[in-house]
C-alpha cells in the first residue's frame, strides 16, 4: 500500500480562491504601474489596494447573469472599492488578466512538479547504487540476451529523470511569460510599462509580441513536456509489471500487511501502482494533443482553446503530481529478488554466453560469418533439446577444433565480470 496522496498544495493552484487571488493582484499591480506613470490618482491607488476583495460565490452569481467570468469579477470588486474602482481594468482586455493569471498558476505548478522530480531522481540514484553489482539477464524483444545489472536498469531511469528534469526547467520558463497589452496586443491603450511592472511582480516574463492572447505553442510545450514525464514513468512501470510476473518475479510492487490483491483469488499480489501509472500517462498524451491543437487559433484570437485549457492545464498537473508521487514510493519501496534474478539466468541453459563464444572463436581465427554459423548450430539444440550450452559446445567438433575445453569451460565457470564497464557507466552517470 502506498503511502495516501494528498493535493493540498497542487490543488490549491487550481482553487477559484487562488485564481481569483492573482487575478485581483494583476488588476492592482497595473493600477500601481499606472499611478506612476501618472495616469492614475496615486490616492486612489492606496484605496484599491485597501479596499479590495471578492467573494467567489457572489462572482459566481453574477456569471450567471452577464455569462463572463472576468466582468463578473470586476463588478464584485467594484462592489468593495467604490468610486475608485472605474480605475481598474484601465486600458486593459480580459486576456490580460486570464492569461497572465494561467501564466503564474502553471508557474507554480510546475515548480511543484520540479520539486517532486528531483525527489524521484534522487530515489533513483540511491537504488541504483545499491543494486549497482546485482546481475540480472538483460533482455532484447523479451528474450534473454545477455547479463546486465539491476542496478543499471536505475541508473538509465535515472539520467532519464536528470534530462527531464532539464525539460522541465525549459518548459516552466517558457510558460512563465506574462501579457498586459491591451485587445489585439498593441498596447494602444496601455504603456508597455504596464506590462513591464507587472511581470516584473509577479516572476514573469513580458511575451516579446502577443495578439490578444499569449500563444499557444508554450502551453503545448508545457503539457507535451509533463507528456514526456510521464512516457518515462510508463517505461519504469511497464518494466516492473513485466519483472512481477509469477514466472519472471525478478522484483515486486512492495505488498503491505492487510493488502488484498484479488476478491476472488486470495494469492494475488498485482502491480497496481505500475499499471496506474500506465493508464494515467495515457491521459496526459491525450492532453499534449488538445494542448497542440490550441495553437491554432483565429486571427489575433477567438477562445476555442479557454474551455481546454479549463480541464487540461489543471487535471495534467495534478495528475502529474500523482504519478510522481506513486513513482517515488514505488521505487523507494520497491522489493527485488536477486536469487530469482540468477535462476532466471540459468534457464536458458548458459546461451547468454553465446556471444563471447563467437569473440572467442574470431580471435582464434574463424571469420565472424563462420563462428556465428557454429555457435548457433549448438545454440539451436540447446533451445531444442534444453541441453545446456556448455554440454552442445563441447560436442561439437567445430568447436572444439578450435577452442580446447579446458578454455571453453572456463568462459562458464568465470561466468561474466561486469564490475569494471558497469563502473564505468556508474561514473559517467554521476553515480
Amino acid at each position: 500500500m502506498i503511502e495516501r496522496y494528498t493535493r493540498p498544495e497542487m490543488g490549491k493552484i487550481w482553487s477559484e480562491q487562488n485564481k481569483y487571488s492573482i487575478w485581483l493582484e494583476i488588476e492592482i499591480l497595473a493600477c500601481e504601474a499606472q499611478s506612476k506613470l501618472g495616469i492614475i490618482p496615486n490616492d486612489a491607488v492606496i484605496e484599491i489596494r485597501e479596499k479590495a476583495q471578492f467573494d467567489v460565490q457572489k462572482i459566481l452569481e453574477i456569471e450567471e447573469t452577464v455569462k463572463h467570468d472576468v466582468i463578473a469579477f470586476l463588478t464584485n470588486v467594484a462592489e468593495y472599492v467604490g468610486p475608485n474602482s472605474r480605475f481598474i481594468h484601465l486600458g486593459m482586455t480580459s486576456s490580460d488578466v486570464l492569461d497572465t493569471a494561467l501564466a503564474v498558476q502553471l508557474k507554480q505548478a510546475g515548480e511543484l512538479i520540479y520539486k517532486k522530480l528531483e525527489q524521484l531522481s534522487e530515489v533513483l540514484a540511491r537504488r541504483a547504487n545499491e543494486f549497482r553489482y546485482t546481475v540480472c539477464v538483460g533482455r532484447s524483444h523479451g528474450i534473454h540476451a545477455e547479463p546486465t545489472t539491476f542496478g543499471l536498469k536505475l541508473a538509465l531511469w535515472y539520467q532519464e529523470s536528470l534530462r527531464n528534469l532539464k525539460r522541465l526547467e525549459q518548459a516552466n520558463a517558457i510558460i512563465s511569460t506574462g501579457m498586459i497589452s491591451g485587445a489585439v496586443g498593441t498596447f494602444e491603450h496601455l504603456s508597455p510599462k504596464v506590462e513591464e511592472y507587472v511581470c516584473e511582480k509577479l516572476g514573469l516574463t513580458p511575451a516579446p509580441v502577443s495578439t490578444q492572447v499569449i500563444q499557444r505553442d508554450r502551453h503545448a510545450e508545457f503539457l507535451s513536456t509533463l507528456a514526456i514525464i510521464a512516457s518515462s514513468l510508463e517505461k519504469i512501470a511497464i518494466e516492473v509489471r513485466h519483472l512481477q510476473r509469477s514466472e519472471v518475479l525478478e522484483a515486486e510492487e512492495f505488498f503491505s500487511k492487510g493488502q488484498k490483491g484479488s476478491s476472488a483469488m486470495p494469492h494475488k499480489r498485482n502491480p497496481i501502482v505500475s499499471e496506474r501509472l500506465t493508464g494515467l500517462a495515457r491521459l496526459l498524451r491525450s492532453n499534449a494533443m488538445a494542448a497542440m491543437e490550441n495553437n491554432a487559433l483565429w486571427h489575433e484570437r477567438d477562445i476555442s482553446h479557454s474551455s481546454v485549457e479549463r480541464v487540461i492545464c489543471p487535471d495534467s498537473t495534478i495528475i502529474m503530481d500523482y504519478m510522481l508521487h506513486l513513482a517515488i514510493n514505488l521505487i523507494d519501496r520497491l522489493l527485488v529478488y536477486p536469487e530469482n534474478m540468477k535462476a532466471n539466468i540459468e534457464k536458458t541453459y548458459g546461451l547468454v554466453f553465446s556471444q563471447t563464444i563467437l569473440l572467442e572463436l574470431v580471435k582464434r581465427g574463424l571469420t565472424r560469418e563462420e563462428a556465428y554459423s557454429r555457435v548457433q548450430t549448438c545454440a539451436m539444440k540447446t533451445w531444442a533439446e534444453k541441453i545446456p550450452l556448455r554440454q552442445t559446445l563441447a560436442e561439437s567438433e567445430q568447436i572444439t577444433e578450435v577452442m580446447p575445453l579446458d578454455e571453453l569451460n572456463a568462459i562458464f565457470d568465470g561466468g561474466i565480470s561486469l564490475k569494471e564497464s558497469v563502473d564505468y557507466i556508474f561514473e559517467r552517470c554521476g553515480l
